[in-house]
């Protein structure tokens, strides 16, 4: 449609980088080939064109042409159909593919998100805990079975479990050595690596900015 922009913010504090939820487009657009612009808005002091463009005032949001898509499951699966590398397009791998994408994001990441601001908080009897546990274990029962989630290949709905699962505190309780190997894997392409080392490079040459 035209040229694909993500967007970003222009800053994060140390915490989150490497984890901004940009990296999933990016991502998806180094394994397809795609070529992209990472463009960024303000963290501090959100606009309103920023909530015109996202409503909740986050990132990412996707820019192809005069198409406008913001949360990153979206994003994702729009990059999907651009490119076979991430979704198959045979009708059987594609429902695969779509059933998984969105496990990861109303099976796992529902979860593991509140879970996790539960922890920070200072919850002392996190009572997400075991609820969240039970769906790591039904993932590593899967895991243990196929190397892939879909379509017997790498797919989008590999990028995006392994990106809510290799949260460190996410998996730091109990023994799931399935899904650790899976996300070691995956984790190790070429595609996620150079796409994380970007995000972070970004986000520290804005602390110079800063600072100056």
């Amino acid at each position: 449609m035209g040229e694909l922009i993500i967007w970003t913010y222009d800053w994060v504090p140390e915490g989150p980088r490497g984890f901004v939820r940009d990296l999933r487009l990016r991502w998806a657009c180094e394994e397809a080939g795609l070529a992209y612009e990472v463009r960024t808005v303000p963290f501090e002091g959100r606009g309103a064109d920023h909530f015109a463009r996202q409503p909740f005032g986050q990132v990412p949001f996707l820019s192809d042409g005069p198409l406008e898509i913001f949360e990153s499951g979206a994003g994702l699966l729009h990059l999907a159909r651009k490119s076979e590398a991430l979704m198959p397009r045979d009708p059987a791998g594609e429902a695969e593919t779509l059933q998984w994408t969105i496990a990861a994001l109303n099976s796992i990441e529902m979860v593991s998100v509140p879970w996790w601001f539960l922890k920070i908080s200072g919850e002392p009897d996190n009572k997400l805990t075991g609820w969240l546990g039970q769906r790591l274990d039904h993932v590593e029962a899967v895991l243990r079975e196929r190397e892939w989630l879909a379509a017997g290949r790498f797919t989008v709905a590999d990028l995006l479990m392994a990106d809510v699962l290799r949260v460190p505190d996410v998996r730091a309780f109990g023994e799931r050595p399935a899904s650790e190997a899976y996300v070691a894997r995956i984790t190790a392409r070429p595609a996620f690596r150079k796409a994380r080392a970007e995000q972070v490079a970004g986000f520290d040459a804005a602390d110079a900015a800063r600072a100056g």
